[in-house]
Order: C-alpha cells, then structure tokens, then sequence
C-alpha cells in the first residue's frame, strides 16, 4: 500500500500485491498487481470543451468531464539486492506490463448518465528501497518507484449539428511511495 501520484489526477491511495521466486540470494523476479482509484474533474476535458463549443459558462462543462478512473497495472518484476547486511537488503527493482483504466465518465449529451470506457497500454516501472527479512519467504519493503503509462481512448461529440473527436489521454506517469510485505514462494 501507498501514495501515487500521477500526472492525470490528483494524488492517491494505491493497494497491490507482489510475488517473488529467488534466482539467487541477490536476484529474484516475479510479479506484481495494483491498483489505483480516484474521481475528479478532468480540467483539460473542460478547457476542451469550452474552446471547442465556445461555452462561456463552463459549470456543465465541469459536469461532463467528472471521471472515476481505476487503474491496475500488471507487471512482471526483477529486483537486484544491492547491499546486504543481516536482514537489511537495499535494492533496485524494474517492471513492464500493462496497464488497465477502466474509466466511468459522464455522458457528454445527457451528462447525469455514466459512460464506462477501457483503456490500455504498455507500463514500466524503476524504483528503490529497503527490505527487512522477516522470515525465509517474507520480508517488509519500502520503495521510491516511477510508474509510466499513458492510455488513451477516442469518442465524437456532436453538439448543436457540429461533430468533434476528442482523445482522452490518462497521463498515468508519476511517483509512487509504497510500503508493505512481500512473500516468496
């Protein structure tokens, strides 16, 4: 569990799960699942929405671009134990995967009505940190990460005789924090 952070939205809690098989007693890979939650008003959408339509009130515009987005990122791992002494391993760690947005948006004509879209894309992921050892197959971590990702999908608007294309790009890219237990098998 932890805080990202993404371009896209606002700051978060994330919650995710990882495994892990020994190569050696400095290298493991295995894989790792999260997954992120937020709603909030998508300002670029409005900014859009309002050149686009020439809206000069833009509160309907706020309305229509209010979004909750689930992102679950899949990723296969490989961590390299720097440095060990005792039960204290600090490591770098690198991911790819997919990540998946499932995003629940209004309806740009009738904006009381929710839409839900999904979206993919490749992801990866760096990062740092600590573990201590708490048993032969566990372990608590604290780790720095980049996580990179940016799906997309394209939908039409027609408003008033007049058709738009709009793409919604999900900058998903920013810091994540995480602390948690990690178990091998």
């Amino acid at each position: 569990m932890g805080l990202f952070d993404p371009s896209a939205t606002d700051a978060g809690f994330i919650i995710g799960y990882e495994g892990s098989k020994y190569i050696d007693d400095r290298f493991d890979i295995g894989w790792s699942v999260d997954w992120f939650n937020k709603n909030y008003v998508d300002k670029n959408l409005v900014s859009e929405f309002n050149s686009a339509f020439g809206i000069p009130d833009g509160t309907i515009n706020e309305l229509r671009a209010k979004t909750n987005i689930h992102s679950i990122p899949l990723m296969g791992t490989a961590t390299a134990h720097l440095f060990q002494r005792d039960k204290v391993s600090l490591y770098v760690t690198a991911g790819v995967g997919l990540d998946v947005l499932l995003i629940f948006y209004k309806n740009y004509e009738n904006p009381r009505d929710d839409e839900l879209k999904g979206a993919f894309d490749f992801c990866w992921r760096l990062g740092t940190g600590v573990t201590y050892e708490l048993g032969y197959r566990s372990e608590i971590f604290g780790e720095l990460a980049y996580h990179h990702s940016e799906p997309s999908w394209t939908y039409e608007v027609t408003d008033e005789g007049r058709t738009r294309t709009f793409e919604r790009v999900f900058d998903m890219s920013g810091i994540m924090a995480r602390i948690g237990f990690r178990f091998y098998y």
